[in-house]
């Protein structure tokens, strides 16, 4: 049996905004994940670029708060095949209520959805059995007690190990 592959997932960093850079834990993080996933609002350019050249393989989309240069640079939607799961990844989900139904039917094709905007963790399974993970904003974190960011890991086709972690300050 093959080891597990590691995930790091991320959103909402907006950089400089928020953060003047990414925490130090995260960038730890990266260095640990065999695939990093960011769901969109970065602002700054050059934390793509940092993030791309770190991770070992990178999976990415564009936010709302994002402009011209990284949106001719990410997708809105991404989709990968990670470890024998489909992965879909997207900024905006719209409201809370009835997200799992709305996601399950807009994405048919997914294992895991990736998404964020709210800067609000989540965890969810649609009816369908389509995993919905938001993991929250490690530099922004607005109504929540910190920050924080999602790792998991995939091992024999399953998502495992799916875990909250907060940022320290």
């Amino acid at each position: 049996m093959s080891a597990a592959i590691r995930l790091l997932v991320l959103s909402d960093t907006h950089v400089p905004k928020r953060a003047r850079i990414l925490p130090d834990q995260v960038w730890g993080a990266v260095d640990a994940a065999d695939v990093v996933i960011h769901a969109g609002d970065w602002v700054d350019v050059a934390t793509l670029d940092a993030l791309e050249a770190r991770s070992k393989r990178f999976v990415g989309v564009y936010g709302n708060n994002d402009g011209p240069e990284l949106r001719s640079r990410l997708p809105e939607v991404a989709r990968a095949n990670i470890g024998g799961l489909r992965f879909a990844v997207v900024h905006e989900t719209g409201a809370a209520s009835g997200r799992e139904a709305r996601c399950a039917q807009a994405f048919p094709d997914a294992d895991v959805l990736v998404f964020g905007h709210s800067h609000i963790p989540w965890d969810s399974t649609a009816t369908n059995g389509l995993r919905l993970l938001n993991p929250g904003s490690p530099t922004d974190r607005r109504r929540q007690p910190v920050g924080t960011y999602l790792t998991a890991a995939v091992a024999g086709g399953e998502l495992t190990d799916v875990r909250l972690v907060p940022v320290k300050r």
